[in-house]
């Protein structure tokens, strides 16, 4: 494929690289035989997971695209409400009920995903949750309030299909599983449907007036831009942890990028470390 790219000006696409690493050094000799006599319009793509076996040597001659989920409640609600508009919100027979639930689910979608920044007091294993999932608990959301027999709805039908199935599939851990389940319980439940309902201890995170795409956006604007570990039903502690790591990680790699110097005497990099870390 790449031979026929090259002549003919078509795009080839390598999906999924980090799944076949013994065939990256292969792949990386191609690269480096690329001549600028190639076609013009030929374009090479490559899609892959963090990997760190993949060759440098590629990612230095590649122009970089990432994914990734929005850091915090705030950006990732924002995000999630950003492509709805109000003739979805209204498309239900149960309009009011759509809307509470959604915004559940949505608020759920964003909470799973920023606990990973806990480690392994967020989740045991960190999952990569995806949009998908959440777009299928909206889909099914909706089938079941346009199927529901005098305006039952079926709470534990969702939770589990929200839980077990659309997000549980990619949960692997046994207490993963029981946090995960426990997590949407406490927003799809009957009393989400009432206004002002809190989804955390402090009440800051709540079920508002069911209203327009901008009523949402509105409310989710006021959030403050970092959330305390209230909302994800954590201790403070759990904050203070994080921010210590989060600062360690950036002091690892501030130092590894540092000229090394020889000769003895001086101080370990875990030491320099600790020392900045004192300063700080």
């Amino acid at each position: 494929m790449i031979a026929n790219g090259k002549t003919q000006g078509t795009w080839v696409l390598l999906a999924n690289c980090h799944l076949c690493i013994s065939w990256m050094p292969r792949l990386e000799a191609i690269i480096e035989q690329l001549v600028p006599t190639n076609h013009n319009d030929f374009r090479l793509w490559l899609t892959s997971c963090p990997s760190p076996k993949f060759p440098v040597s590629v990612l230095q001659n590649s122009v970089k695209m990432t994914l990734e989920p929005p850091s915090g409640l705030k950006q990732n609600l924002l995000q999630t409400y950003s492509m709805i508009d109000n003739k979805q919100l209204n498309d239900c027979a149960m309009p009011v009920a759509y809307k509470k639930l959604l915004f559940a689910f949505s608020f759920f979608h964003a909470l799973v995903q920023d606990r990973r920044k806990f480690g392994p007091i967020g989740w045991n294993i960190p999952y990569a949750f995806m949009q998908e999932e959440y777009q299928v608990c909206a889909r099914q959301l909706k089938i079941f309030l346009d199927e529901a027999k005098n305006d039952e709805i079926p709470f534990k039908v969702l939770v589990f299909l929200g839980a077990e199935v659309n997000y549980g599939g990619r949960v692997t851990d046994d207490k993963d599983v029981r946090l995960i389940s426990n997590i949407l319980l406490r927003f799809v439940n009957p009393k989400i449907l009432e206004d002002d309902y809190p989804l955390s201890s402090s009440g800051l995170y709540k079920s508002i007036p069911a209203g327009s795409v901008e009523d949402y956006l509105e409310y989710i604007k006021s959030l403050p831009l970092n959330p305390s570990a209230e909302a994800f039903g954590l201790h403070d502690n759990a904050q203070i942890t994080t921010d210590q790591s989060a600062t360690r990680i950036i002091l690892e790699n501030i130092l590894s990028i540092q000229p090394r110097q020889s000769g003895g005497g001086g101080k370990s990099r875990e030491q320099q470390i600790a020392d900045i870390a004192t300063q700080i």
